[in-house]
């Protein structure tokens, strides 16, 4: 059963940003717009002050266009960035670091080369 549904809240990221609104990817295959209107329900005179490019937040869908799986979203009549903490993990050097990329490297070059000449 897809989550992408008139009414459903879900959650997308923030991939764009004009003066009418807000662009957010929801998942692989929707994407959607928050016009400036329905970001909230006082006078908005900078659409940065409520969401940044790359921002994780949750969205209410208006409206869904199958075909072109694009969606009309709004932000104004939910709590957008309620529990939206992304938790990371710390990243752990190897002790080999790039000598593997450099001991591979020929290797595949040799493959793909090999595979080019059949």
């Amino acid at each position: 059963m897809s989550k992408i549904k008139r009414g459903r809240i879900v959650r997308g990221s923030v991939t764009g940003i004009e003066p009418y609104g807000v662009f957010v990817s929801c998942d692989d295959y929707y994407t959607g717009l928050i016009h400036i209107s329905e970001i909230s329900h006082g006078f908005v005179k900078n659409i940065t002050d409520f969401v940044k490019i790359g921002d994780l937040i949750y969205v209410e869908i208006l409206d869904v266009d199958e075909e072109l799986g694009h969606l009309k979203l709004s932000i104004k009549n939910i709590k957008y960035k309620n529990n939206v903490a992304i938790r990371r993990k710390k990243i752990k050097e190897t002790p080999l670091g790039f000598k593997t990329l450099e001991y591979k490297l020929p290797i595949w070059i040799d493959d793909s080369l090999k595979k080019i000449e059949k």
